[in-house]
């Protein structure tokens, strides 16, 4: 529950630092298509988002240190500086995506962070807070879960990619132009689902382990939309559906191995 907790205020504290990074330096101006942002359509200010933030980042940083005693009660100092240290960088991540004198974002580094954070380190953090064990193999699903959020990110980011370029965001979409943004995208799925039975094969127990090959369809369909829709507007829903599609992979793989 305390990972859960964790993860939520830190996806809470990103969303609200990017609204108030992407208002500051220009993204979310009146050429931008898409859901409105509360800064940008002036629901709160600036400054109340700023707070927000604040205030998130304490939660975060709270819960996982309520989280890092309950799971490393008896573990090395050594050991307890490191998941501290990683959860310190998790909450400066989620602040400086877009927020800061220079956010990554800005530069197309996002993707790097989502498959680290989303990914590598919330996985495989996760399940050594768990169990304290760690398996070399748990690399390739925890890349997957990474992928498939990074394809979530790519989504919003080919659907911004005017708005985008025009403030001055270099993101993957913007820098390598729409078309090879679609083909990167392409990549993304596959290799995501490919790395996952890659898993299964190595760890074969059961046919269950495949459970999570039901969400093969869902990503044809975000493929293909992603590859013919150009407008904002139309691309809108499949960004939801893709992150939809991503927590059912994580449910259906995870049963799959239970089963």
């Amino acid at each position: 529950m305390l990972c859960a907790l964790t993860t939520v205020f830190l996806q809470i504290l990103s969303n609200l630092a990017n609204d108030y990074g992407d208002s500051v330096h220009g993204a979310d101006s009146a050429d931008r298509v898409g859901p409105k942002r509360a800064v940008q359509s002036g629901q709160i200010t600036s400054r109340q988002m700023l707070m927000a933030v604040v205030f998130f980042s304490l939660l975060a940083l709270f819960s996982g240190i309520w989280l890092l005693y309950e799971a490393l009660k008896d573990a090395s100092r050594q050991t307890i500086l490191f998941f501290f240290g990683l959860g310190i960088c998790a909450i400066a991540a989620a602040i400086t995506y877009t927020a800061g004198k220079k956010p990554y974002g800005y530069a197309g580094l996002g993707d790097i962070s989502v498959l680290l954070f989303f990914g590598l380190l919330g996985v495989l953090g996760t399940f050594y807070l768990h169990t304290r064990a760690f398996d070399w193999s748990f690399i390739l699903p925890a890349l997957s879960c990474g992928l498939f959020s990074t394809a979530v990110l790519n989504v919003n980011n080919i659907r911004d990619i005017e708005s985008d370029r025009k403030a001055g965001k270099l993101s993957i979409p913007v820098r390598l132009g729409r078309s090879k943004a679609v083909q990167y995208h392409h990549v993304l799925l596959v290799t995501g689902i490919v790395l996952a039975l890659s898993y299964v094969i190595i760890n074969y127990r059961s046919p269950w382990q495949f459970l999570f090959v039901l969400i093969v369809p869902l990503l044809l369909k975000n493929a293909r939309a992603v590859a013919r829709y150009t407008s904002a507007a139309d691309l809108d829903p499949y960004l939801k559906q893709m992150a939809l599609t991503t927590l059912l992979f994580v449910l259906t793989f995870g049963i799959g191995q239970l089963l």
